[in-house]
Protein backbone atom coordinates (compact mmCIF):
# COMPACT_ATOMS: atom_id res chain seq x y z
CA UNK A 1 0.00 0.00 0.00
CA UNK A 2 2.69 2.86 0.89
CA UNK A 3 4.51 2.09 -2.76
CA UNK A 4 0.90 2.97 -4.64
CA UNK A 5 1.02 6.21 -2.25
CA UNK A 6 4.54 7.01 -3.33
CA UNK A 7 3.31 6.49 -7.04
CA UNK A 8 0.12 8.48 -6.61
CA UNK A 9 1.37 10.75 -4.52
CA UNK A 10 4.60 11.10 -7.23
CA UNK A 11 2.49 11.36 -9.86
CA UNK A 12 0.44 13.97 -8.52
CA UNK A 13 3.17 16.48 -7.79
CA UNK A 14 4.37 15.86 -11.01
CA UNK A 15 0.81 16.97 -12.55
CA UNK A 16 1.31 20.65 -11.07
CA UNK A 17 2.65 22.36 -14.67
CA UNK A 18 4.65 25.69 -13.24
CA UNK A 19 5.24 26.69 -17.12
CA UNK A 20 1.27 27.32 -16.39
CA UNK A 21 0.83 28.40 -12.94
CA UNK A 22 3.82 31.21 -13.31
CA UNK A 23 2.77 32.50 -16.68
CA UNK A 24 -1.29 32.66 -15.22
CA UNK A 25 0.36 34.68 -11.69
CA UNK A 26 2.41 36.94 -13.91
CA UNK A 27 -0.18 37.77 -16.63
CA UNK A 28 2.01 36.01 -19.18
CA UNK A 29 -0.10 34.31 -22.46
CA UNK A 30 -0.56 30.57 -21.62
CA UNK A 31 2.73 28.87 -22.56
CA UNK A 32 0.24 26.00 -24.58
CA UNK A 33 -0.29 28.84 -27.04
CA UNK A 34 3.03 29.67 -28.70
CA UNK A 35 5.74 29.11 -29.80
CA UNK A 36 6.36 25.18 -29.73
CA UNK A 37 3.44 24.88 -27.14
CA UNK A 38 5.58 23.21 -24.61
CA UNK A 39 4.25 24.02 -20.84
CA UNK A 40 8.40 24.59 -20.01
CA UNK A 41 11.23 27.24 -19.04
CA UNK A 42 12.33 27.22 -22.57
CA UNK A 43 8.82 28.01 -24.06
CA UNK A 44 8.08 30.35 -21.57
CA UNK A 45 11.41 32.14 -22.09
CA UNK A 46 10.30 32.98 -25.45
CA UNK A 47 7.92 36.11 -24.26
CA UNK A 48 11.42 37.69 -23.14
CA UNK A 49 10.50 37.17 -19.49
CA UNK A 50 13.19 36.16 -17.86
CA UNK A 51 12.36 35.81 -14.24
CA UNK A 52 8.58 33.75 -15.37
CA UNK A 53 11.41 31.39 -16.93
CA UNK A 54 13.35 31.00 -14.32
CA UNK A 55 10.95 30.49 -11.83
CA UNK A 56 9.22 27.81 -13.82
CA UNK A 57 12.57 26.11 -13.99
CA UNK A 58 13.22 26.26 -10.98
CA UNK A 59 9.39 24.73 -9.74
CA UNK A 60 9.86 22.07 -12.80
CA UNK A 61 13.09 20.91 -10.73
CA UNK A 62 11.88 21.11 -7.57
CA UNK A 63 8.86 19.10 -8.09
CA UNK A 64 10.67 16.56 -9.70
CA UNK A 65 13.79 16.38 -6.67
CA UNK A 66 10.82 16.53 -4.20
CA UNK A 67 9.38 13.22 -3.85
CA UNK A 68 12.20 11.15 -4.52
CA UNK A 69 14.70 13.18 -1.81
CA UNK A 70 11.84 12.76 0.56
CA UNK A 71 11.74 8.85 -0.30
CA UNK A 72 15.91 8.58 -0.18
CA UNK A 73 16.03 10.36 2.67
CA UNK A 74 13.34 9.03 5.08
CA UNK A 75 12.85 5.85 3.36
CA UNK A 76 14.15 3.96 6.34
CA UNK A 77 12.17 5.61 8.57
CA UNK A 78 8.78 4.04 6.55
CA UNK A 79 10.76 0.28 8.48
CA UNK A 80 11.85 -0.43 4.35
CA UNK A 81 14.83 -2.33 3.78
CA UNK A 82 17.35 -0.99 1.17
CA UNK A 83 15.60 -2.81 -1.36
CA UNK A 84 12.22 -1.19 -0.38
CA UNK A 85 13.88 2.19 -0.88
CA UNK A 86 15.03 1.59 -4.23
CA UNK A 87 11.87 -0.02 -5.60
CA UNK A 88 10.07 3.34 -3.61
CA UNK A 89 12.48 5.54 -5.36
CA UNK A 90 12.33 4.12 -8.75
CA UNK A 91 8.53 4.39 -8.20
CA UNK A 92 8.59 7.80 -6.95
CA UNK A 93 11.02 9.07 -9.92
CA UNK A 94 9.44 7.91 -13.00
CA UNK A 95 5.49 8.64 -11.61
CA UNK A 96 6.67 12.54 -10.82
CA UNK A 97 8.58 12.58 -14.35
CA UNK A 98 4.83 10.98 -15.85
CA UNK A 99 2.98 13.69 -14.08
CA UNK A 100 4.94 15.75 -15.52
CA UNK A 101 4.56 14.63 -19.14
CA UNK A 102 0.75 13.89 -19.00
CA UNK A 103 -0.40 16.15 -16.02
CA UNK A 104 -3.85 15.05 -14.89
CA UNK A 105 -4.80 18.54 -13.68
CA UNK A 106 -4.07 20.10 -17.12
CA UNK A 107 -5.76 17.57 -19.82
CA UNK A 108 -3.06 15.49 -19.55
CA UNK A 109 -0.73 17.92 -21.75
CA UNK A 110 2.45 18.55 -19.94
CA UNK A 111 5.72 19.57 -20.78
CA UNK A 112 8.69 17.63 -22.62
CA UNK A 113 10.55 16.97 -18.66
CA UNK A 114 13.96 18.37 -18.68
CA UNK A 115 13.96 19.97 -15.27
CA UNK A 116 11.99 17.49 -13.70
CA UNK A 117 14.07 15.21 -14.83
CA UNK A 118 17.05 16.96 -13.52
CA UNK A 119 15.44 17.27 -10.29
CA UNK A 120 14.71 13.72 -10.00
CA UNK A 121 18.47 13.06 -10.76
CA UNK A 122 19.90 15.20 -8.55
CA UNK A 123 17.50 13.64 -5.29
CA UNK A 124 18.70 10.32 -6.44
CA UNK A 125 22.51 11.56 -6.05
CA UNK A 126 23.85 14.99 -6.82
CA UNK A 127 26.79 13.91 -8.66
CA UNK A 128 24.65 12.02 -11.13
CA UNK A 129 22.19 15.28 -11.49
CA UNK A 130 25.29 17.54 -11.69
CA UNK A 131 27.10 15.02 -14.65
CA UNK A 132 23.81 14.99 -16.41
CA UNK A 133 23.46 18.80 -16.20
CA UNK A 134 27.20 19.71 -17.20
CA UNK A 135 26.37 17.19 -20.33
CA UNK A 136 23.47 19.61 -20.89
CA UNK A 137 25.25 22.89 -20.49
CA UNK A 138 28.46 21.77 -22.41
CA UNK A 139 26.27 21.01 -25.30
CA UNK A 140 23.63 24.07 -25.11
CA UNK A 141 26.17 26.11 -24.07
CA UNK A 142 28.28 25.00 -27.94
CA UNK A 143 25.03 24.27 -30.35
CA UNK A 144 22.33 26.99 -28.56
CA UNK A 145 19.87 24.57 -28.37
CA UNK A 146 18.19 23.15 -25.90
CA UNK A 147 16.50 19.84 -27.51
CA UNK A 148 19.83 19.12 -28.63
CA UNK A 149 21.23 19.25 -24.84
CA UNK A 150 18.23 17.67 -23.81
CA UNK A 151 18.67 14.54 -25.90
CA UNK A 152 22.58 14.08 -25.11
CA UNK A 153 21.92 14.66 -21.87
CA UNK A 154 19.08 11.91 -22.18
CA UNK A 155 21.43 9.20 -23.98
CA UNK A 156 23.76 9.44 -21.33
CA UNK A 157 22.11 9.62 -17.56
CA UNK A 158 21.38 6.07 -18.07
CA UNK A 159 24.98 5.48 -18.53
CA UNK A 160 26.47 7.73 -15.63
CA UNK A 161 23.84 5.90 -13.27
CA UNK A 162 25.30 2.57 -14.01
CA UNK A 163 28.72 3.34 -13.54
CA UNK A 164 28.01 5.53 -10.73
CA UNK A 165 25.58 2.90 -8.65
CA UNK A 166 25.40 -0.68 -10.87
CA UNK A 167 22.44 -1.92 -12.36
CA UNK A 168 19.16 -1.48 -10.28
CA UNK A 169 15.73 -0.77 -10.58
CA UNK A 170 16.58 2.88 -10.15
CA UNK A 171 18.79 2.45 -13.52
CA UNK A 172 15.75 1.02 -15.03
CA UNK A 173 13.83 4.26 -13.78
CA UNK A 174 16.25 5.94 -15.28
CA UNK A 175 16.12 4.51 -18.62
CA UNK A 176 12.49 5.16 -18.81
CA UNK A 177 12.66 8.67 -18.02
CA UNK A 178 15.62 9.22 -20.80
CA UNK A 179 13.66 7.07 -23.22
CA UNK A 180 10.00 9.07 -22.29
CA UNK A 181 12.56 11.85 -22.74
CA UNK A 182 13.32 11.56 -26.22
CA UNK A 183 10.01 10.40 -27.35
CA UNK A 184 8.28 13.66 -26.61
CA UNK A 185 11.67 15.67 -28.21
CA UNK A 186 10.39 13.35 -31.34
CA UNK A 187 9.13 16.81 -32.96
CA UNK A 188 12.65 18.30 -32.25
CA UNK A 189 14.55 15.70 -33.91
CA UNK A 190 12.89 16.33 -37.49
CA UNK A 191 13.37 20.11 -36.89
CA UNK A 192 16.98 19.84 -35.83
CA UNK A 193 17.51 17.27 -38.47
CA UNK A 194 15.42 20.49 -41.29
CA UNK A 195 17.97 22.67 -40.11
CA UNK A 196 14.39 24.80 -38.62
CA UNK A 197 14.27 24.33 -34.55
CA UNK A 198 14.86 26.99 -32.42
CA UNK A 199 18.02 28.44 -30.75
CA UNK A 200 18.23 29.35 -27.05
CA UNK A 201 16.96 33.01 -26.20
CA UNK A 202 14.50 33.35 -29.34
CA UNK A 203 11.54 34.92 -29.10
CA UNK A 204 8.40 34.51 -30.19
CA UNK A 205 6.67 38.07 -31.44
CA UNK A 206 3.36 36.79 -31.08
CA UNK A 207 4.42 35.92 -27.45
CA UNK A 208 5.46 39.03 -26.12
Amino acid sequence: MIFLLVAVASYLIGSISFAVVVSHAMGLADPRSYGSGNPGATNVLRTGNKKAAILTLIGDAFKGWLPVWVVVQFGAGFGWDQAGIVTATALAAICVFLGHLYPIFFKFQGGKGVATAAGVLLAIHPVLGLATLLTWLIIAFFFRYSSLAALVAAVFAPFYQVFLFGPSRISLAVLAMSLLLIWRHRANISKLLAGKESRIGSKKKAAE
